[in-house]
């Protein structure tokens, strides 16, 4: 039999590791079990263990990026000519290893090479600046012997075909299989007109320009007059301790840490509109789990956002570096002013594409 290896060795939490474990959970199930012997290389088995896989586990992987290269481009090379014949070798985190394979396929998950980073991320988290500098020189090492590079987003093929010179019929556009949850009860959110932004504790994520805008806003109206929910509590590291002091005494702001998938909907239920102001991302995921509820979305005048959001109504977009133009958007809502606000017109995505991971594999090993 041939071999199909998925290596995921770092992919340890958040939405990398959920496409790890959707991705062998299809595998696991597919009628591509009974034609290949597939394997995966990931950090710990546990973190996504299904039946018809084989495992291999590189724990230490993650100590350093003198490991993970030595991986990359020295271990898998001896472990794909063990393991030969390789029909298809699928790296799921933006690096192209070096290995013999008949077909290999990149899945680029991160964004981050396109991060307008600032000099003051370099002192709330100066990994992020490195990251976001490294991975554009990973993603580049060996790329063009992929057959196929995957990307969640349309914008992401343009950019990363432009950024190496790569044809964008190479990039197959696969989003996100999204899981919505329509009924959620509220957890009792005062009533006044409130706003939520959902996101990681990341400098990236730009929470000053909301807190900002709601300081500048509470300022005008006056207290009582709107909520905005944010998911830090002003604990988490050297940037959300830095958004505390400055903000923490601002009234209509809540900084109510981190919130479950339950406690996530009932919030998105019990809110009036979305703010996303984040200066990157690669989808997106609150934009598409909001918009089932057609409500307001305000969200940063960013490609990602603009893709996201296709095909949504009550939308408008403001400089994710001007919390006045943000400040007066949140005053026309509360003002019930919806005029602004406008629907995005759906594109289609030209081929090569997929919506499943069946349709995602299909063309992979056809």
């Amino acid at each position: 039999m041939k071999n199909i290896v998925v290596s995921a060795v770092n992919l340890r939490k958040g939405g990398t590791l959920t496409i790890l474990r959707e991705c062998l959970h299809y595998l696991s199930g597919s009628k591509w079990v009974k034609e290949y012997r597939i394997i995966a290389l990931v950090h710990k088995k546990e973190l996504a263990f299904y039946p018809n896989i084989e495992y291999v586990e590189m724990p230490d992987t993650i100590k350093s990026w003198g490991r993970r290269l030595w991986r990359e481009y020295v271990t898998m090379y001896f472990l794909s000519k063990k393991w030969a014949p390789v029909y298809l070798w699928l790296s799921l985190h933006d690096t192209t290893p070096n290995v013999q394979a008949e077909r290999q396929v990149v899945y680029c998950q991160t964004s981050f090479p396109f991060l307008q980073w600032r000099w003051k991320d370099c002192i709330f988290d100066y990994k992020i600046v490195l990251f976001s500098l490294f991975t554009r020189f990973a993603y580049q090492i060996n790329i063009k012997r992929n057959r196929y590079l995957i990307v969640q987003a349309d914008w992401l093929r343009k950019g990363l075909a432009n950024m190496f010179h790569l044809p964008q019929n190479r990039f197959i556009v696969a989003p996100p299989e999204l899981k919505i949850q329509r009924k959620a009860s509220s957890f009792g959110i005062k009533n006044c007109f409130a706003f939520f932004f959902p996101a990681t504790p990341d400098c990236h994520k730009n929470f000053e320009q909301l807190c900002e805008a709601t300081r500048l806003l509470e300022e005008e109206l006056g207290k009582g007059k709107f909520q905005v929910w944010i998911t830090i509590n002003g604990k988490e590291n050297r940037y959300t301790r830095w958004l505390y002091r400055k903000w923490g005494k601002v009234n209509s702001l809540k900084f109510s840490g981190f919130m479950d998938k339950k406690k996530l909907y009932a919030t998105y239920t019990a809110t009036d509109c979305l703010v996303f102001p984040s200066r990157v991302e690669t989808w997106g995921l609150p934009i598409s789990e909001f918009a089932v509820f057609g409500k307001p979305m305000l969200l940063a005048d960013l490609p990602y956002a603009h893709e996201t959001a296709a095909g949504c109504p009550n939308v408008a977009f403001f400089n994710p570096s001007d919390p006045q133009i943000l400040k007066e958007q949140m005053k026309r809502l509360i003002q019930k002013d919806i005029s602004f606000l406008t629907t995005i017109p759906k594109t289609a995505i030209l081929e090569p594409v997929a919506y499943t991971w069946d349709e995602l594999f299909e063309r992979l090993l056809s």
